[in-house]
């Protein structure tokens, strides 16, 4: 991967990172599937009226938003609400990155070199260490939900490859129009009529400022600037070498409810987070041997599907 390449990598991990104390701050007022319904639909409405649909069959699309949509947040919020801290599940989500590495080996034949495959396993470790590290105050079954999200996450990324869109950011804002209807039958069921209508009647109220600004900024920032650097990145290298970014997140996101709310990160969670920031952009580095130049769309497609992958920042907040 070019340097420039990785360093706009990290860029929408920072990005996704901050999206946390966003949406701690969007979760002041919205209860957490009426504000993945409201998310999707600001985005769904303008897309539907000004943004050509990609050439694709609708099953793909309707597969793409099922798995990044609908499966990510659903496990996710429904993991929350049993119970799952915040923090551990920002942590437990970025197990996406080695499912879709998993899953794209399986499915599209991607080869992982060995250097992914050791910067992978040690940043996974480090992940694991700190999550274990916090799982004192969680219990299994909520860890198992969040990692179903997290698991519907990596379905959502193999299938946006196999979708072969021409433009990855229009396909980023269709599948956006998959998620608003199941989630709000969701948010009706779980959280209630009383709930969803109060929310609604008093979000454009004072005290739900902080709320809305934290709804602008996932919609605007991690999901328009952030999807869009990563679709891109995704169209010009393997998900094997762009994925393992993710994992680089959780780090961004507890520093960022550090300095928004105060939290300071324990040791283990500083030493273990360097690790994985090391980790991975060590195992982003291309062999020494080889030309660090992007692999083009249409050379990659000789061997296999060679599309973009989009990779969800996932959402909650870093409180503990």
């Amino acid at each position: 991967m070019l340097a420039r390449d990785r360093l706009l990598a990290v860029v929408v991990a920072v990005v996704w990172g901050l999206n946390f104390p966003a949406t701690a701050l969007a979760l002041e007022h919205f209860p957490p599937f009426l504000l993945a319904a409201v998310r999707f639909t600001l985005l769904a409405v303008p897309t539907i009226l000004f943004v050509p649909r990609p050439r694709i069959p609708f099953g793909r699309l309707l597969l793409v938003g099922s798995g990044l949509g609908v499966l990510q947040f659903a496990f996710l919020y429904l993991g929350m609400a049993a119970g799952l801290p915040s923090g551990l599940a920002s942590l437990v989500l970025q197990a996406s990155a080695p499912f879709t590495v998993l899953l794209a080996g399986v499915f599209l034949r991607e080869r992982l070199t060995r250097r992914q495959v050791i910067g992978v396993t040690v940043a996974v470790c480090a992940l694991a260490a700190i999550a274990v590290h916090r799982a004192q105050a969680a219990a299994l079954l909520p860890v198992v939900l969040a990692l179903c999200g997290a698991l519907g996450w990596a379905i959502g990324n193999v299938a946006t490859r196999r979708a072969g869109a021409a433009n990855p950011l229009h396909l980023t804002l269709w599948w956006a129009i998959v998620p608003p209807v199941p989630m709000a039958v969701l948010s009706l069921v779980v959280e209630g009529p009383a709930r969803v209508g109060g929310a609604l009647r008093t979000a454009f109220s004072a005290e739900a400022l902080p709320a809305d600004l934290g709804l602008l900024y996932i919609v605007l920032v991690a999901t328009l600037v952030g999807y869009g650097i990563w679709s891109r990145l995704m169209a010009t290298y393997p998900s094997s070498t762009v994925a393992p970014f993710s994992m680089l997140v959780p780090v961004v996101g507890v520093l960022a409810s550090w300095a928004a709310f105060g939290e300071v990160p324990d040791p283990v969670e500083v030493v273990a987070g360097t690790v994985v920031v090391v980790a991975v952009l060590w195992s982003s580095r291309p062999p020494r041997d080889l030309p660090t130049t992007a692999v083009p769309a249409s050379s990659a497609q000789t061997a296999g599907p060679a599309v973009p992958v989009v990779v969800s920042p996932g959402a909650g907040d870093v409180r503990r």
